[in-house]
């Protein structure tokens, strides 16, 4: 009845940075729409504010934990 457990994938190769500074640039795409758009409230800019900090932020964690691991 029970199977043997397959062996767990190898992990994917992905390019973190990348990742992080296009999820940067989409937030700051949509902090420029809104500044010009001016919305009643606030709290939609400063929403991609916060996105396009923490964006920076995983940039730069990245790029300490890879050189880390060199």
């Amino acid at each position: 009845m029970n199977q043997p457990r397959r062996p767990d994938p190898e992990p994917l190769k992905t390019n973190d940075t990348l990742t992080f500074l296009v999820g940067t640039a989409l937030w700051a795409i949509a902090l420029v729409v809104l500044l010009v758009i001016r919305p009643v409230h606030t709290w939609s800019i400063w929403t991609c504010v916060v996105g396009i900090g923490l964006g920076l932020f995983g940039v730069y964690y990245v790029r300490r934990r890879d050189s880390r691991r060199r």
